[in-house]
Formats: structure tokens, C-alpha cells, sequence
């Protein structure tokens, strides 16, 4: 079994140009962990994420800080399909800041991922599970339902997700495309990722460096 390690970052694009994102991901035969961080305008994250086999979420540590406030998430997933959270706050966040933690915990039944609000990471587990790199990957309809984590409340919400094959892998540039499509938010674009299933370009969110 070999382990790839990753050292990957990327700039905001329409939202927040100045954002920037940085992670080292370590890509085993079917799982990955990944220690990542986010300056933007107001805050800056920090983030640990453990998977499982099959890409599936185990663990993720995240701490979100702004001047005079700080919050930090430590959201996991049990063999059995329960998500769990431990939460810690100090100082006055903003006003309009949601409450960290799970909204409605019934609202994760079925939820496999956890998915990081501007992170691109975390659209590698489902691109790798359901073997969108390859020219022969299964056609799905049914959307992934993800424990959405809002940046920098640190509200965990329910998200549905699909993610289904573009183009094929290009050997000459190691990229191809995914399309993601995300119910919730009524929202579709087409993902250019590299052959280890990592994000390039994710429209109006990140672009990679």
C-alpha cells in the first residue's frame, strides 16, 4: 500500500479574492487525512480531518478565531452512522454568527461526509468513493447527503450533494472534470480535479496556486 502526500493551495475566486486556502492531504489506498487552514477577510480556520476506509468521515477538528472571539468544533462520525459534536466558544462573536454545532442531528441520517464551507478537500472523498476519475465510473442519481460545517459559524447543517463524471482524464495534463450539483443550494458547476482527485478549479469558490 502506497501513501501520497499532498502539499496544495488556493485563492478565492469571485467571493473572496483574497481568501486563501492551504492543506497537506495524505492519500492512503482508501482513506486520507489532512490538516488544512483558511485566512480570509475577518477570521482565519484551522482543520484536522481523519477518514476511514472508503473515504468515509471519522473524525474533524476545526477551529475558526476573529478578533476577540474563537470557536472550535470537534465533529465525529461512529461506525453506525451517528454524528456527535463538542463544541467550545469564548469571547463575543459577531451578531450574526449562527450557534456552533449540529442544527438537527436527525438531519444527518445518512450522511458519510463531512463537507468544510469554501474548503475544496472535501470534495475529494466522494470524487474517490465513487470513481469519478476513471472513464467507466457507474452513473449516479441519488445525492450524498454531507454534514455541512459553516465557515466561521461552525454550524453543522444537512447539504445534499451529486457528483457525476464530466470529461475523462486527460493524460497529458492529469486533470479531468467532475460536475457537482449541490440540491440545497441549487447550485451545479463543473469541477476541474487532478489525477488524485483534488480540486484545480472549483468555479466562484477557489482556483488553485
Amino acid at each position: 500500500m502506497t501513501t501520497t502526500t499532498r502539499h496544495v493551495a488556493w485563492t478565492g475566486w469571485d467571493d473572496d479574492p483574497d481568501r486563501l486556502e492551504a492543506a497537506t492531504v495524505r492519500l492512503h489506498e482508501n482513506r486520507l487525512d489532512a490538516l488544512g487552514t483558511s485566512r480570509a477577510t475577518g477570521h482565519v480556520t484551522a482543520w484536522a480531518l481523519t477518514t476511514g476506509p472508503g473515504w468515509v468521515t471519522e473524525r474533524l477538528e476545526i477551529s475558526s478565531r476573529g478578533v476577540g472571539w474563537s470557536r472550535h468544533l470537534a465533529l465525529s462520525r461512529s461506525p453506525d452512522g451517528a454524528w456527535q459534536a463538542d463544541v467550545q466558544a469564548s469571547g463575543r462573536a459577531p451578531a450574526d454568527l449562527a450557534p456552533p454545532g449540529i442544527a438537527d442531528p436527525g438531519e444527518l441520517d445518512g450522511a458519510v461526509d463531512c463537507d468544510i464551507a469554501l474548503c475544496p478537500v472535501t470534495n475529494t472523498m466522494p470524487i474517490l468513493r465513487l470513481g469519478l476519475l476513471g472513464d467507466d465510473a457507474p452513473p449516479r442519481e441519488t445525492p450524498f447527503v454531507m454534514a455541512w460545517v459553516d465557515v466561521p459559524s461552525l454550524q453543522v447543517l444537512r447539504s445534499d450533494q451529486l457528483y457525476t463524471a464530466g470529461s475523462p482524464l486527460d493524460p497529458a495534463t492529469g486533470r479531468c472534470a467532475v460536475t457537482y450539483t449541490s440540491a440545497t443550494r441549487d447550485f451545479t458547476a463543473d469541477l476541474t480535479v487532478d489525477d488524485d482527485g483534488i480540486v484545480v478549479d472549483y468555479p466562484q469558490l477557489a482556483r488553485r496556486i
